[in-house]
């Protein structure tokens, strides 16, 4: 039967030993120690009994080893690769811890983790003045990245916020010195450098212990109530850039022609000046060896230079007109017919028969012209011969 069931006096099964069933409340806390320390006591060669109401000396000795060992335990800590551990003792900056398994004094030291490797970003927008009074909005982005741990986290109170505070100063003075045209189109590079150069030279006094990775000009944009006025003026300027790199591509394709057609030209020139220079040393040289035959024979070479150049005249056309010294007729030799005809009516062996013929005869009567020149050239020669006799 349960101690508190009915009917039971409670006398024999309270476990609180209550005399005469009474409910008393809770146990002594002074008496549930004592007990223990008297089990713990003999454990430790100590008499039970022999505490006056408190921890005896061994157990003591054991609750501070426990504790200690606890104590102890909880102050391993690892530091990750990519961080630095800020150790504050007592709230007062002790060192940095570098990566890997440390120890800590628990209630003593505090460890602030930094990652230094782990690329941030802070951005700062807003509508700013340019130089020519003409607002426009500009958004920028910064990159950066802890080197100083300490610095980091002791140098401000706040070293982001000090970072922001700083890229907001420097986009507004870089951007009132700039006009707005530079702004949004063309000058955007020359902002962005600009902005770099000048946030370093702000933040560079503070030892901040950040270095700057990258500047981005993510946006910038004029006012929405001039947005379609200035859309196409930006239109216009990338036209106007698109007809000059046209022009530019064609004058790199045109270039190359020209210079070979003018390098062609002056090959051409040279090869007819040459050529003429020729020509006329080659006329010269043949003038210098008729000229002796010429002053020999005067009128036999006169024939013959007439004759030569008929012949390569004649050479050349279809029609001929003989003149037959001594008579008033002339024959007339129509060769264009005459080979025409001999073309429809006669085999190709004829065909070739009658320009033989033909040659012959015309051979004939420069043979006959010939001989009727060099019979007046003898017969000039004896008169002269007689004459000066």
């Amino acid at each position: 039967m349960a101690w508190n069931e009915p009917g039971n006096n409670g006398n024999d099964k309270d476990p609180w030993n209550n005399k005469g069933g009474r409910d008393q409340g809770p146990p002594d806390l002074d008496e549930v120690f004592r007990k223990y320390g008297d089990r713990f006591g003999g454990l430790f060669g100590g008499k039970k009994g022999s505490s006056n109401g408190g921890l005896s000396g061994p157990a003591l000795v054991f609750v501070l080893i426990i504790a200690i060992t606890v104590w102890a335990i909880s102050g391993f800590y690892t530091v990750k690769e990519a961080e630095r551990g800020v150790v504050l003792r007592f709230g007062q900056f002790h060192e940095v811890a570098m990566p890997g398994l440390r120890w800590k004094m628990t209630f003593v030291d505090r460890v602030i983790p930094v990652d230094i490797e782990a690329v941030r970003s802070l951005s700062a927008s807003g509508f700013m003045l340019t130089e020519d009074e003409n607002v426009v909005s500009v958004e920028f982005v910064v990159q950066y990245r802890v080197t100083d741990a300490y610095l980091y986290r002791f140098s401000v109170t706040d070293a982001d916020h000090s970072l922001q505070q700083a890229l907001d100063s420097a986009l507004r003075y870089v951007v009132g010195h700039a006009k707005m045209d530079d702004v949004l189109t063309k000058g955007r590079e020359q902002v962005r450098q600009d902005t770099w150069q000048e946030l370093e030279k702000i933040i560079t006094p503070y030892n901040l212990g950040i270095v700057l990775t990258d500047v981005n000009f993510k946006d910038a944009r004029p006012p929405a109530e001039v947005k379609d006025a200035f859309d196409d003026a930006i239109a216009a300027q990338e036209d106007e850039e698109r007809f000059i790199r046209e022009a530019e591509a064609y004058q790199r394709e045109i270039e190359p022609t020209a210079r070979g057609r003018v390098t062609r030209m002056t090959q051409e020139a040279e090869a007819y000046k040459e050529r003429v220079t020729l020509e006329a040393q080659g006329e010269i040289a043949r003038f210098e060896r008729l000229l002796p035959e010429y002053q020999a024979a005067k009128e036999v070479t006169r024939q013959r230079l007439y004759i030569d150049a008929m012949e390569e005249v004649l050479g050349n056309t279809s029609k001929v007109i003989v003149d037959v010294e001594g008579g008033n007729n002339m024959m007339y030799l129509p060769l264009d017919k005459i080979i025409q005809q001999s073309k429809e009516n006669a085999t190709p062996a004829r065909q070739r028969n009658d320009v033989d013929n033909l040659r012959q005869q015309l051979g004939t009567t420069k043979n006959s012209q010939l001989n009727s020149a060099n019979d007046r050239y003898s017969s000039d020669r004896y008169n002269s011969g007689r004459y000066n006799q």
